[in-house]
């Protein structure tokens, strides 16, 4: 046992080339990993890493180590997921990459863990393009199209831009009848935390797509804070519909300008691509096809799987 913990730990440590990186992923102090590889590096009698100040890098018998560490950890996975998937009850650690606006589909994972109390959700919050096999995610959600032969994608619907407000602010400012007419407006903006770039209000008029350059009120690079400024009256904002269902249904905010946002955005699933899709996956992806959009709210779904 002592010999599988120093492998997990030296590969962990070895892929992202940082002991505290490896800590955090393994729930360990970095000190705690250097002291594993240390002892590691003791037993085999061989030097793994090369160590300064700054960095941390593997010496040609590290290299080969790492490449027969993970063709062992592996090995063991493949054989722990076939036991898995022939009890056929998910279970296990999930991790899952989801957008920035992945809280808003809290409702919908806090339900996939009442369901599946065996599975251990992992949730990474980010906007940032990720390796789905290189980072060690077992699935990942996104938006827009996406193309991997190494992996499988099913989507999970689609969903539209609105633009909104609250009708406090609409009775003061009134409500504009073309998107040209934003110029006068509060506009409440979101900004793509990894590009710096304000997120596009596109439109479309006599089948054509265009955009309006807008002010900025406020801007934020999460969606929710820009929903609750537009409910307390600040402004209009350009949201996913799935974000504001429960405003538009409770009445707090309104949709304007609705015959001129029309896009339709796919919301994804990807995995690994395999032989076996590990039932925990199985039953995470076919959960949020069942919940995430309701057909009575949005366009529906596509529930095939395909190659990404």
């Amino acid at each position: 046992m002592d010999h599988m913990s120093g492998m997990v730990i030296f590969t962990r440590a070895a892929e992202t080339l940082s002991f505290a990186e490896a800590g955090r992923q393994l729930g360990l102090s970095s000190s705690a990993i250097g002291k594993a590889v240390a002892r590691l590096e003791t037993r085999l009698a061989v030097r793994l890493f090369h160590r300064s100040t700054r960095s941390v890098r593997l010496t040609p018998e590290g290299e080969l180590f790492l490449a027969r560490c993970q063709r062992i950890l592996n090995e063991i996975e493949e054989a722990e997921s076939e036991l898995a998937i022939s009890r056929e009850k998910p279970m296990g650690r999930l991790r899952v990459s989801i957008p920035l606006v992945g809280t808003l589909l809290m409702p919908v994972l806090s339900a996939f863990m009442r369901n599946y109390p065996d599975v251990q959700l992992d949730i990474d919050f980010s906007d940032r393009m990720v390796d789905v096999i290189e980072d060690g995610f077992d699935v990942v959600l996104r938006t827009g199209d996406a193309v991997d032969s190494q992996l499988t994608m099913r989507t999970l619907g689609h969903y539209s831009h609105v633009i909104v407000g609250s009708p406090a602010y609409l009775a003061q400012h009134g409500t504009p009848a073309t998107p040209e007419e934003l110029v006068a407006h509060a506009c409440l903006q979101h900004r793509f935390s990894r590009t710096g770039r304000l997120r596009v209000w596109a439109f479309t008029r006599d089948g054509a797509r265009f955009d309006v350059e807008l002010p900025s009120t406020a801007i934020a690079t999460a969606v929710e804070p820009l929903i609750a400024l537009a409910e307390q009256g600040l402004g209009l904002t350009n949201a996913p519909d799935f974000a504001v269902r429960s405003q538009l249904a409770n009445g707090s905010l309104v949709t304007v300008l609705r015959e001129f946002t029309n896009d339709r955005i796919p919301f994804n699933a990807l995995w690994p691509s395999g032989r076996m899709t590990p039932p925990k996956v199985r039953a995470f992806v076919d959960f949020l096809n069942q919940h995430l959009f309701p057909a009575t709210w949005l366009h529906g779904t596509v529930e095939s799987d395909q190659p990404a």
